[in-house]
């Protein structure tokens, strides 16, 4: 039998041209305008919100920055953070739903691997140049809300919580890229756009609003009858954490929790015994919370090379004709 002939060079011969046409591709786009449309109704009205409450709050507040993010106003009970974990998915999707679906669609994919360009370069070309716009977008998010906060409020931020708010960016753009790697996924396995950004919504509504019901009724079924000591309880509710934690949207929100909220110190409820000698309402050091966050994060990362390895394995296996 003939033998294969063997790949020359890296595998990654092309990545550069294919993220810069798709970075220049999504950032001119007419989606990309919507979504910044979209993202700048529903995140500027919180922040407005929770400015024009915060300067009424005496500046001795430690971390008077950080509550911009965090504070839910009376008129509008939604946080900033909390409108960050319903926007960051749909901006993914909408990034990535027909990434490589279009371009069989199109008849284009033939054109462009029959050029010195693997398949591995083609894909990862795509999701990082998504990654990037989901990246800048972001970004200039995060520092339209900290320009506010100094004009609103008159005070700089000091350093520790320029630092806490980085980190809960980084977290940010993590959580969107796993979205964009299950909107990827989906664009290669399904070849009809609508049928892949149907797949891609109905996943992160399951997630949203499904899955914290399943997960408190497979916690139920699981529990003991009766509870008799507090280490059953313990157990009991670190189950149901353990069910919460499959959707990136619990990761994220308790990723921000411990950075936003530096009082935070667990998760889940403490024995006496555990809460010896703390001081309640002080807050943790910048790195013991990131030490509390770092699960949360690293599992973010962990799902979205997963899924994206998903995809990668089953976009090499498509053939693929003129």
């Amino acid at each position: 039998m003939p033998r294969s002939k063997a790949r020359q060079g890296s595998p990654f011969t092309g990545l550069g041209p294919v993220f810069m046409k798709e970075f220049a591709d999504h950032l001119s786009s007419a989606r990309m305008t919507v979504l910044l449309l979209f993202v700048i109704a529903f995140g500027a009205f919180p922040v407005a919100s929770s400015l024009q409450e915060l300067r009424t709050v005496s500046a001795a507040d430690p971390f008077l920055f950080l509550r911009i993010f965090t504070l839910a106003p009376e008129r509008m009970p939604i946080s900033f953070a909390l409108a960050l974990n319903f926007i960051i998915p749909l901006m993914a999707i909408g990034l990535g739903f027909d990434s490589v679906n279009s371009e069989f669609s199109r008849r284009t994919l033939s054109r462009v691997l029959s050029q010195p360009i693997y398949r591995d370069a083609l894909l990862l070309g795509k999701f990082l140049g998504g990654l990037a716009t989901l990246a800048v977008t972001l970004t200039a998010l995060w520092l339209i809300v900290f320009g506010a906060g100094l004009l609103l409020l008159g005070l700089p931020p000091r350093g520790v919580e320029v630092a806490r708010a980085a980190c809960f960016l980084m977290a940010a753009i993590a959580y969107g890229g796993v979205w964009l790697a299950v909107s990827l996924l989906f664009s290669v396995i399904f070849r009809s756009a609508a049928t892949s950004a149907l797949c891609a919504l109905g996943l992160w509504l399951f997630f949203f609003l499904l899955w914290p019901m399943i997960a408190e009724a497979i916690t139920l079924g699981f529990a003991p009858s009766q509870i008799r000591s507090a280490e059953e309880f313990l157990a009991v509710e670190q189950m149901g954490f353990a069910l919460l934690r499959l959707s990136p949207g619990t990761l994220f929100s308790e990723a921000v929790l411990g950075l936003l909220n530096p009082e935070t110190r667990t998760f889940g409820s403490l024995l006496p015994a555990q809460m010896r000698g703390v001081i309640p309402g002080a807050p943790l050091p910048f790195d013991q919370s990131l030490l509390l966050i770092w699960p949360q994060i690293t599992g973010l990362i962990a799902g979205m090379i997963v899924v994206f390895a998903a995809a990668y394995v089953i976009f090499q296996r498509e053939e693929v004709r003129a």
